[in-house]
């Protein structure tokens, strides 16, 4: 897992594609939601902002 994360660095420090971590984080805050959205102990509290 962390092989794939210095990948991706080292891929956006040579290719100079850094508006792609905004888009990534966004992603990942997305993926996040959903998990433990969908069955958790936080999910009462995740409701109002959905």
């Amino acid at each position: 897992m962390w092989r794939l994360a210095k990948e991706f660095v080292v891929f956006l420090r040579q290719e100079k594609k850094w508006w792609l971590v905004p888009l990534f984080f966004l992603l990942l805050c997305l993926a996040a939601l959903f998990v433990f959205g969908s069955s958790s102990v936080l999910a009462p509290f995740m409701y109002p902002f959905m």
